[in-house]
């Protein structure tokens, strides 16, 4: 192919874009990716870098990959691969491209069984195993996940209301947050970021976010309850919007992606907006791929309700975002 066809075929590929009313960037992100099968029932997914989708599934078992610009994802690490069990919070590092997953154990009705949280890690190219990391605590149960800028991972214990970290080179995971940060057992801590040097949480049953600030030597630092303008309703998977946001996904009413600004300097105020109302099915966890937002609804209350109960094609839907 020489310069002159090269030219011209960009050029009638942005005037067929034109007609149909959109960009070549956005015409390479589907309005939805679809995830075969009727036992997936997802309650994370997160994004790499290039595009890439991945998600997490709690009763089949394994992560599902949709490709950059893919609208299906297919089987990316099969279900008991290196003892891996149901997934929870799944987080794409690419710096070190890793692919973090959340397991624990669930009976076949998608309940908790007696609970063995473990964090995984697995080669995000490849889907290769690396290692497995047990959560410390007794009865833990690994939910989300969040990764810093120097590699630490941190992920929430939503049984013992705790957060764990892996700091780089350790081999174990410890207990990071001081004991009752965060409100009683029962509370279900859940969605975690790392925003301007802190670490941010929230709690599912009680509908809160917190703010931990990062000391020098990589410690806990205060807990702070962070005051919203409006409360947030069964607030679930949570992802980083630059550097003062946070994306979170609430399952109680109608089913909400809210964006919480946070502002101030000794401690954080969150204005909390909504972006989208209506994700009958229960939203669990969203993601970002360039301006856009892909949020999963899991289909709990479908799981639950037995085997009559009427099951949705699972996908997870794009909804636009901006920039932060």
């Amino acid at each position: 192919m020489n310069w002159r066809t090269a030219v011209f075929g960009v050029i009638a590929a942005n005037v067929v874009f034109a007609a149909l009313g959109c960009s070549p960037a956005r015409a390479q992100v589907p309005a939805e990716i679809h995830i075969p099968g009727d036992r997936v029932f997802p309650e994370s997914l997160t994004s790499s870098a290039d595009g890439a989708v991945y998600v997490g599934s709690v009763v089949g078992g394994g992560v599902y990959r949709a490709p950059p610009g893919g609208d299906t994802a297919t089987l990316f690490i099969p279900p008991g691969r290196d003892g891996l069990h149901s997934v929870f919070g799944v987080y794409a590092d690419d710096r070190t491209e890793t692919l973090w997953v959340c397991s624990n154990t669930l009976d076949p009705a998608g309940r908790s069984a007696p609970s063995h949280g473990e964090l995984h890690s697995f080669n995000l190219i490849t889907g290769a195993s690396l290692r497995y990391y047990a959560l410390p605590s007794t009865g833990a149960y690994c939910n989300d996940i969040a990764v810093g800028r120097d590699g630490t991972v941190y992920a929430t214990d939503s049984n013992n209301m705790q957060i764990v970290r892996l700091a780089p080179g350790a081999t174990e995971l410890g207990v990071w947050s001081p004991d009752g940060a965060f409100g009683a057992k029962g509370g279900l801590l859940d969605g975690i970021s790392l925003v301007s040097n802190a670490v941010i949480v929230n709690t599912f049953m009680t509908g809160k976010l917190f703010g931990v600030s990062l000391k020098r030597d990589g410690s806990a630092g205060p807990v702070m309850e962070i005051p919203l303008s409006r409360g947030i309703d069964h607030p679930d998977g949570m992802r980083a919007f630059g550097k003062r946001n946070v994306l979170v996904v609430e399952g109680g009413g109608p089913g909400r992606l809210s964006k919480v600004a946070l502002s101030g300097l000794s401690g954080f105020k969150g204005q909390v907006s909504t972006l989208k109302e209506g994700y009958p099915d229960g939203p669990t966890a969203v993601t970002v791929v360039g301006s856009m937002a892909y949020v999963i609804e899991a289909q709990f209350k479908a799981l639950m309700g037995g085997a009559e109960a009427k099951i949705n094609p699972f996908h997870a839907t794009a909804v636009r975002v901006g920039k932060p």
